[in-house]
Parts: C-alpha cells; sequence; structure tokens
C-alpha cells in the first residue's frame, strides 16, 4: 500500500495485529486521523469483534474473562498472568460452535494487551488457539486460527459510525 497510494509513506497502522493473526487492520493516512484513532482505542471506544478455533472443548456457553497479563522482560513476547506486576485484561466470549474435539469462539477483547486473546484462551477456558504454536498447540497447522473480524469505530472526518466486517476465513 505504501507504493501504491501517493501518500503511503505516510501510512501508520492505529489497529495491529499479531504476526500470525488474520483479519482487519486499520491504518491512517496521516498523524490527525491517527491520533484521533488511537484515542478511540485508548479510550475503549473501538467495538472489535475476534473468531477462533480453540484445540479442545469449551463447556461454558459465554462469559468474561479478566486475567493481569505482564510481559517477563527476559521471556519476550510471551505473556503471562502475573496477578502483582501484570496489567488488567478483559475479554468476553461466546460459544458459536462445537465440532468433535473443536470449539468456534467469538472473541471480544475489551482491552488490547499484548497476546490478550491467546492468553486468556489458554489460561482463562483452559484450551489453546489451534495452531498457536507459541502457546503450545503442536497440532500441525498451518496457520494460527485467530482472525479479526469487526471493527467498529467512530469516523475521524465525518464522526459517523465506521462497522467494518470481513469472513473468517477458517
Amino acid at each position: 500500500m505504501r507504493n501504491s497510494l501517493p501518500d503511503g509513506d505516510n501510512l501508520t497502522a492505529v489497529h495491529r495485529l499479531d504476526q500470525q493473526t488474520s483479519g482487519i487492520l486499520l491504518l491512517a493516512r496521516d498523524l490527525p486521523t491517527y491520533r484521533q484513532l488511537s484515542q478511540q482505542f485508548q479510550q475503549r471506544q473501538v467495538h472489535k469483534v475476534y473468531e477462533a478455533i480453540l484445540a479442545g472443548v469449551v463447556t461454558q456457553d459465554e462469559g468474561v474473562i479478566e486475567l493481569p497479563l505482564w510481559g517477563n522482560p527476559e521471556n519476550r513476547p510471551y505473556q503471562q498472568v502475573n496477578w502483582e506486576l501484570g496489567k488488567p485484561s478483559v475479554t468476553r466470549f461466546r460459544v458459536m460452535a462445537r465440532e468433535g474435539n473443536y470449539t468456534r469462539v467469538e472473541l471480544e477483547p475489551l482491552t488490547g494487551r499484548t497476546h490478550q486473546l491467546r492468553v486468556h484462551a489458554l489460561v482463562g477456558l483452559g484450551v489453546v488457539i489451534l495452531g498457536d504454536r507459541l502457546y503450545g498447540c503442536n497440532a500441525g497447522m498451518s496457520r494460527l486460527h485467530l482472525h479479526a473480524k469487526e471493527l467498529r469505530f467512530q469516523h475521524s472526518h465525518t464522526q459517523a459510525t465506521t462497522h467494518l466486517q470481513t469472513e473468517t476465513p477458517f
């Protein structure tokens, strides 16, 4: 995109994804837009929805996971639950389907910590995301089954609600 747009050198990621996560990536074309959108993320005004397949069965149909996450500087990028040093992190979840030994879930992060959904699935639900080699899924999958499928925010210029959606590719 940097090469195809006349102002492409100014593109800045507002909504970043883990390298292995697919889905919607939000980019700003100028600094004022970046600042305005970043502020919406910081103030938790952006509605984000992810879809994942978990490598196991989740018995609870829906709920909220609240676990403090901390990144040990000596073990980056791995994140862990730490009740003393961790930052608050909250995720809503809803089971969409159970198929054999897998569970398809919708995840709504209310905070935006590094690897939040991956750790909340593993520790909060007790099941790793399919294909998540960093946190222990050695199922031989070619990809992480985590997809950013929906973003809703206030457009920085028109102030209208912008609702972006994409199909989950797995």
